[in-house]
């Protein structure tokens, strides 16, 4: 072991024998395996949590709030497959100041949140709802209040339904919508709050809400996938433009859903199959944004969105942004498919090649993935800066005798964090990692089976348990 890790080490259990009346650490053995500390990240590394509007707020119909698409996605019949909704979800709207003592107590200083558009413009334009607005004025100030950064997310995935009707994203308009919203939440709240993200994975929500039909709005075909496409592209760079304008010193980024691609085998269609994956889950968002256009060489099919190109698009696609957001998972083995529309090419489940280890959402558990989709992302000359801003994983939890003890989830963790550091000693500039998530929450189509959280809820009583996975964390940032 290095000279440095023994001494920090020794430091750790000096420090512990003279504080242990105050703090406890019966749960700080796992960190003694490690062969790195939270300090090997520095000091002005950024930990905190990940969290969504409509997968944890509840309170859908009350103080002014109108339906989003996911309210009306959730309640149609065998849309959700355990047929639970997120009517009252977490109950946050109700339990923020507890659920932030919480996230405190974990001793993380970032809060990552949404806004829920149509609780504050529940006609998505025009007039504002006060009571909605003055709700995230208190979720901004019980952070402030415990010395935890707000990092606010513009949009994640809950497009009010009255503007989905008039055709949501396929429509141009989305863009002018969009603009409306954001310029509102910017000015409401920029005096407050620094760090801003535009969207959450903008390529899951366009593919998995227009182009399959898996999420809301449950739309399918390219010719409602490809305008969305466009017309997000063109809100991504606009959101990051009236951030910039509205709010002072400002940290502006947005997020992309990220998973490395592996080809199944050798053969060179595989290797084909692979790279039109890579475009769809990794490229396409983040490339226009950086001013390299459209990655239609690799995917030809995308030659089709010239279609919805209207004069100056282009560059109006284009933002600086300050950082990068990597959400990453898993990992995509892909194998060549000639009838697998436009993609030509399918992925192929864990279960099906003999992963070891699978996750309850049916992923691989594969952390050189995330180091590897982190050099991905660092090599474009446009990225300035990566935060993690989502890394997590279901397990089957349980509660019992009030702990939950699920070892599966802190070992995930470590086995990630380490390729994080790795990629960050290799000169990656990543600036902060944010678990997905603080609560088990409703988990879109999946409905509240999978629990991510590092905090386990009972949804019919709303009991919050600390899971041994927050303790860890609780441990593992002590020092920081």
């Amino acid at each position: 072991m290095e000279r440095r890790k023994v001494l920090r080490l020794f430091f750790v259990s000096s420090i512990a024998a003279v504080i242990a009346p105050k703090f406890s650490f019966a749960h700080l053995n796992p960190i003694e395996k490690l062969d790195f500390s939270s300090l090997d990240f520095g000091k002005d590394f950024k930990w905190g949590v990940a969290t969504a509007a409509y997968q944890i707020e509840g309170a859908h119909n009350i103080d002014g709030k109108s339906p989003s698409i996911w309210d009306t996605f959730s309640h149609k019949k065998g849309a959700i497959k355990t047929g639970e909704n997120g009517d009252i979800a977490c109950d946050f709207y109700h339990s923020y100041e507890k659920d932030l003592d919480l996230l405190k107590s974990l001793n993380m200083t970032v809060f990552r949140f949404s806004i829920a558009w149509s609780r504050i413009l529940p006609n998505g334009i025009g007039t504002t709802n006060q009571t909605g607005i003055d709700f995230y004025h208190r979720v901004i100030d019980a952070c402030l209040a415990r010395g935890i950064e707000p990092w606010i997310t513009l949009y994640h995935w809950d497009l009010p339904q009255i503007l989905q009707d008039k055709g949501g994203w396929i429509n141009r308009d989305a863009v002018l919508w969009f603009s409306e919203y954001a310029n509102l939440v910017t000015k409401t709240y920029g005096g407050k709050v620094k760090n801003w993200m535009v969207f959450n994975e903008p390529s899951a929500f366009t593919a998995l809400g227009y182009l399959i039909g898996y999420h809301a709005p449950g739309l399918k075909g390219l010719k409602q996938y490809l305008p969305a496409v466009h017309h997000v592209c063109l809100s991504q760079a606009e959101g990051g433009r009236i951030i910039r304008k509205n709010v002072a010193n400002a940290n502006i980024g947005t997020t992309f859903s990220c998973s490395h691609v592996d080809v199944f085998n050798s053969k060179k269609r595989d290797g084909e199959a692979a790279s039109r994956w890579d475009v769809i889950l990794n490229r396409l968002f983040i490339e226009p944004a950086l001013g390299m256009g459209y990655p239609t060489e690799s995917l030809p099919i995308l030659r089709k969105l010239n279609k919805y190109i209207q004069p100056g698009d282009l560059e109006r696609l284009k933002f600086d942004f300050d950082f990068i957001g990597v959400q990453n998972y898993t990992r995509e083995v892909v194998k060549a498919n000639a009838f697998i529309p436009f993609m030509k090419g399918l992925e192929i489940k864990p279960v099906k090649r003999g992963a070891k280890e699978i996750t309850e959402m049916g992923w691989e558990v594969y952390p050189e993935g995330i180091y590897k989709i982190l050099k991905q992302f660092a090599a474009y000359p446009g990225v300035k800066k990566i935060f993690v801003t989502e890394n997590g994983c279901a397990f089957p939890d349980e509660a019992v005798d009030g702990k939950v003890n699920d070892i599966n989830r802190i070992d995930f963790y470590q086995r990630y964090l380490k390729e994080v550091l790795r990629a960050k000693k290799e000169g990656v500039n990543i600036g902060g990692f944010f678990s997905w998530t603080l609560l088990d929450n409703f988990e879109w189509n999946e409905g509240f089976k999978p629990r991510f959280g590092l905090v386990h809820v009972d949804f019919k009583t709303q009991k919050r348990i600390i899971k041994e996975s927050g303790y860890w964390f609780k441990d593992f940032l002590l020092f920081l």
